[in-house]
This record gives structure tokens, sequence and C-alpha cells, in this order.
């Protein structure tokens, strides 16, 4: 049974299994064990696979890190969760003549990652969730979309985002086919599906734009069974000429604290109005217009609803509407920018007395970043505070725009008037 496909390379099952133990002894040798946190820059890598699977044979605690990061903003995260090992690609595994350690594998309550999310301070903050988790993921997507082995998964969302990571996890769990990219394009992605080597993807709006303008008028061959489309609302027009080219876009909510998908289209049953209803086995609920969620793939205690910071509601059928996602969290391409982080940047420039971070509505990546920026002077121009920015910041976070403006509004607390600095930028 094929396992995992990149590129012209391709591993059965048992080969991918006697990999994961190669490693797996690879890390008795580095003196990793049960509860040790093994840190990765995790881009997509069979060697990334490899080593996640390898994780649940010795009960290590693997630590994604994003692969766009700037040293500037991945050493404060290496500084918060004190991996016992930090390892950055070329990887190089040297598992001849190693023997096993006297190790047992991962049980379901040992933490299986530390995934970083949104905080409210701008400051990622990692999410701890269990093998459990991962597995109960893995059993309501099947539920959701009758896994099968046969299945053939395409993945092309990064493996330090929840989505990528469960994503290999369910098919290892199913015993289906990871076909791995490295990077998005287009041309390629769609020349993979009308071969027919691709039955089910996960993609978020920008790259399924991306991949509709690629494409034309060519429909979609009756091979790609289900596309999974999240990382942020979803523009319905979008999702109707999807759909008008036979693509199988579903619509999907989830969250890293939830372990990916929370709410799903059903097959059969998506016309991109809602998020679908809860996957089997969790459970949704509105309060004060808030979504709350709990199961066995929420990280929080057994039985006690996770308050997600997100508005939405319940239609009538118990399908899942949001209406916007986490209070001034910025999604650019299936991206978080937390506004805080690149005001900070901001600020320590000569002559800004104040800034702030909001989204603009943008056709291509969902929203982009754009600065109001009150001068203490004349203004800088917005080449040399983009190159600022980039010294400490990922692409995705500097901002489209630097306007200058005479002041930011307040309100009667003192406190930032964000949705003010949106109306006044348009």
């Amino acid at each position: 049974m094929l396992a995992l496909v990149d590129g012209d390379r391709r591993w059965s099952a048992p080969e991918v299994d006697a990999w994961a133990d190669r490693l797996a002894r690879w890390l008795d040798a580095q003196q990793l064990g049960r509860g040790d946190r093994l840190g990765v820059v995790a881009f997509n890598l069979p060697d990334t696979i490899a080593l996640w699977l390898a994780c649940r044979r010795r009960a290590v605690t693997l630590v994604p890190f994003n692969a766009r990061l700037t040293e500037v903003e991945l050493q404060p995260l290496l500084a918060l969760v004190q991996a016992r090992l930090v390892l950055r690609p070329p990887f190089t595994f040297d598992a001849q003549g190693l023997e096993a350690a006297a190790a047992s594998p991962a049980r379901g309550t040992d933490v299986a990652a530390l995934l970083f999310t949104s905080g409210t301070t701008g400051q990622p903050r990692p999410v701890a969730l269990r093998w459990e988790q991962f597995d109960a993921s893995a059993a309501a997507s099947a539920g959701n979309l009758q896994a099968s082995p046969g299945d053939r998964w395409l993945l092309c969302l990064p493996l330090f985002h929840v989505g990528g990571l469960s994503l290999v996890h369910r098919c290892a769990v199913s015993g289906s086919t990871v076909v791995l990219e490295r990077a998005f394009d287009a041309e390629r992605i769609n020349g993979l599906i009308d071969s027919g080597l691709v039955t089910h993807a996960s993609l978020v709006g920008t790259q399924l734009t991306r991949l509709l303008e690629q494409r034309g008028q060519r429909r979609v061959p009756a091979s790609l069974r289900a596309v999974l489309v999240g990382g942020g609302p979803v523009p319905t027009p979008l999702l109707e000429r999807a759909r008008a080219l036979g693509l199988p876009v579903l619509q999907t909510y989830g969250l890293t604290e939830a372990c990916s998908q929370v709410a799903t289209e059903r097959l059969g049953h998506a016309d991109g109005a809602s998020c679908g209803p809860p996957l089997p086995g969790v459970e949704v609920r509105i309060t004060r217009g808030e979504i709350e969620v709990r199961g066995p793939t929420v990280a929080a205690p057994a039985g006690q609803w996770l308050a997600t910071g997100d508005l939405g509601e319940l239609d009538a059928h118990g399908r899942l509407v949001v209406h916007s996602r986490r209070v001034d969290l910025i999604v650019t391409g299936g991206e978080n920018v937390y506004p805080l982080e690149v005001e900070r940047v901001l600020a320590a420039w000569p002559g800004v007395r104040e800034v702030a971070v909001v989204p603009r509505a943008d056709a291509t990546w969902g929203q982009v970043p754009v600065a109001a920026i009150a001068w203490a002077g004349e203004p800088s121009p917005a080449a040399e505070l983009d190159a600022w920015c980039r010294r400490s910041l990922a692409g995705f976070k500097v901002p489209r725009a630097f306007v200058p403006v005479a002041e930011l509004p307040r309100n009667a607390m003192g406190k930032l008037d964000r949705r003010s600095v949106l109306q006044a930028l348009g």
C-alpha cells in the first residue's frame, strides 16, 4: 500500500514504518524519550513526516516551528518551549548500527505536539495537543468523509500548522496516502488532480483562488472526491465558481485548540452557506454570540467548553455559520497575523508616535495587514518602513500600506478603537 509520495519518490507503508523505526532509534541515541520536546523548523519534507511518526514510537513531543519565521521571531519561541533539541534542515540522521532502547510507545494522554496559535498579546502561544486528541480528530474526519485506505490526500498545508499535521496523522491512522507538496504551485497541483493521483485535498481560500485562476475552464475529474477549505472565511462566489467546475469543495471551521476541524460540510449537502454541522463526537454551542466547542478533540478538561473567541450561530439544521474570526486577528492566505506584534516593530521606527495595524479586504489573500501611523514629524517613505519590517517579520506580516493619520481613535477608556481605524482607512 502506498503511504507517501514526494514528487517522483514513493514509499510503501512498510517502507515508511521502517524509516520511522530508524528515526526512533536515532531519538534514543539523542537521549530523547517520554515527554521530551523536539523542536523542528518544519518545512514540508518527507523527513518531517517521518519524525512525527517516530515521535509517537518514543512518546516524544514534537514542536514544529513556522519555517517562514525570521531568526528574530524564532528566538522567543525557542526560549518559551525549552526544547531538548532543535533541528533545522538539512536533516542528517545516522541510525546505522543503533539498537532500539527499552522504550514504550506513546499513550493517549501523552502530549503529541506543541503547536503555536494566536494570543491576546500578539505573542504566539503553544497549545499542547495529546495523541488521544489527534486520534479523535482522525476518527471524526473519517466518519464525515467515509475514509478508506485508497484515499490519497494532497498535503500543501504547512506541517507547522495543525491542519497539515492532522492531515498526516489521519492518513497514518486510516492507511491512506500523503501526496506531499513542498510548496504551493497551482499548475503542478492542477496536474496532479487531472492525473487522478489526488482524491482529497485541504486548502485555504487563497490556494483555492490560485488553483481556479490557473485552471481556467477545465472541469475537475470525478477522481477528486473532496476538497476541504478553511483557514478563514471563504467568499461565497469563490465556492460557487469552484463547484461550477466540478470541484467538490467543503467549507470547514476549525482551530488549533480543537486539533483542526470542528465543523465541516457534508458530501452531497454542501452549499457554502455554512461550515456544516459539527464533526461526529464534537459539540458546538453559541453563548452570547460566541462559538464554544467541546469533545474529545478539544484541548480543554473533559466535559468543559472551550470559548473560541469567534462569533457565529447555528442555523435551523444545526450547521455552524461563522460571522467573524477572533477579535483583531488578521488571516492572510491562511496565515495568522497578530497586529500587536507588527505594531511593536513599527513603533521602534524613529518618528512613529503611535501605530495601529488592521485588516484590509483583499481579493487574493482574503485579508492583508495595513498600518495607520500617527507621526511626530514628517512621515518616512513607505519603502523604508517596508524594509524595516522585513528585518524582523516574515513577509506575510509586513503591512501592504502605511497610511499617515493625524491621530488614532480611542474609546472612552483610552483604548485603541480598531473598528474606527478600519472605517477611517476604508
